[in-house]
């Protein structure tokens, strides 16, 4: 699709959880010197490919100076910073990645996209991101789609508490997927639902599960699909009894209007666990030679050690999800320039990549041998 990309070397904006698996990542199967940033002070890097610096992004002369020294610039700071990042990276010709769920976020980076000299990537994580991928990849094997089914959870593996959660990554992110409108394609037209709306409950290893509409887990998929799908959605997954709980915070006490409140409140009662387990699931079904089908992908994943960290499930999803795409622009097999979707990646080439086998389980039938041999190793 394009000539292969040399990478000298790559920018992490926000040393957080994810921010710092996505440096060592990129540091582990990369081998290129790797500018870890933050506004906060943190300690030295021992690592000799990881540079710790503090940078402040809102100072755009600071954040220029920086990104016209690196060839990539993956961005893991909070959502509502994405687009002050994404115009700087175009403006200099340096190609852009980042994990917003937030849909205003890229609907702006995508305005950059006309003009722009190097790529504009947002959504590249888990869910959007590689769920995007799985999704694209399953429409693509029938004749004739009838039904996508997205579903993902970033779940803690000891849920004791009356919400039946732990935070296991952003809480700003939880808020936003929680609080905004959804996209989805119901009966072929392109439709906007309600968060914490289309309830339902559903058992995966005799393990019982509820999922219902979240925000921006789709990404660009409803538009690359409309007129191809008569039904498309996303959900995220959790243990049953959370939904209602988050129900009655955000609409009996109204604390859908008062985020901030909201956040303290989360921050304050919810704790965070780094005992996680992330699961993908996906259902399509259609046509194929004129006989009615359906085919399904599971995986789960769980936490591993990262250069000699110990990370969590969803902080090495996440980061196998941009680090994978960025392999790809590597080897020319995305477009060199403007506005990439994730489902522009192919699901089998990300496989392929380096960090693929973070992944390992997606690329078969849930019912097929391969399938089960993964899910087993």
């Amino acid at each position: 699709m394009s000539k292969q990309l040399q990478l000298r070397n790559v920018l992490v904006l926000g040393a957080g959880k994810v921010g710092s698996t996505v440096a060592d990542m990129v540091a582990e199967y990369h081998r290129v010197p790797v500018t870890l940033a933050d506004q906060l002070a943190g300690k030295p890097s021992s690592d000799p490919l990881v540079r710790r610096i503090t940078l402040n992004v809102e100072d755009d002369t600071a954040l220029a100076g920086e990104l016209a020294a690196h060839t990539v610039v993956i961005n893991a700071l909070p959502f509502f910073l994405a687009a002050r990042v994404a115009t700087q990276a175009a403006r200099l010709g340096v190609h852009y990645f980042d994990l917003t769920e937030d849909v205003a976020a890229t609907h702006a980076i995508r305005q950059l996209s006309s003009d722009a000299t190097s790529v504009l990537m947002p959504q590249s994580g888990l869910a959007p991101g590689v769920i995007g991928m799985l999704g694209g990849h399953l429409a693509g094997d029938f004749d004739e789609l009838y039904d996508l089914r997205l579903r993902v959870g970033a779940l803690t593996r000891n849920a004791t508490n009356s919400l039946r959660y732990n935070f296991t990554w952003s809480i700003d992110g939880v808020i936003n997927e929680y609080c905004n409108a959804c996209d989805a394609i119901v009966n072929g037209q392109l439709v906007s639902v309600q968060p914490l709306e289309g309830h339902e409950t559903f058992t995966l290893d005799a393990e019982a599960f509820e999922a219902f509409n979240t925000s921006g887990g789709l990404g660009t998929l409803c538009e690359t699909l409309r007129g191809k799908v008569r039904n498309l959605d996303y959900k995220t997954i959790r243990y049953p009894g959370h939904r209602d709980a988050m129900n009655f915070l955000l609409h009996d006490l109204r604390l859908i209007e008062r985020r901030d409140l909201l956040r303290q409140v989360l921050e304050h009662a919810v704790p965070h666990s780094r005992e996680d387990v992330v699961i993908v699931f996906a259902s399509a079904s259609g046509l194929r030679e004129g006989r009615f089908e359906q085919e399904t992908r599971v995986g789960r994943v769980f936490g591993a050690t990262l250069r000699g960290k110990e990370r969590t499930a969803i902080e090495l999803t996440t980061a196998a999800g941009v680090v994978g795409v960025l392999e790809l622009l590597l080897q020319g097999k995305l477009p060199s320039a403007g506005f990439v979707g994730q489902e522009q990646a192919r699901l089998e080439e990300f496989l392929s990549t380096r960090v693929g086998h973070y992944y390992q389980g997606l690329g078969a039938s849930a019912s097929s041998p391969a399938h089960k041999e993964a899910a087993e190793a």
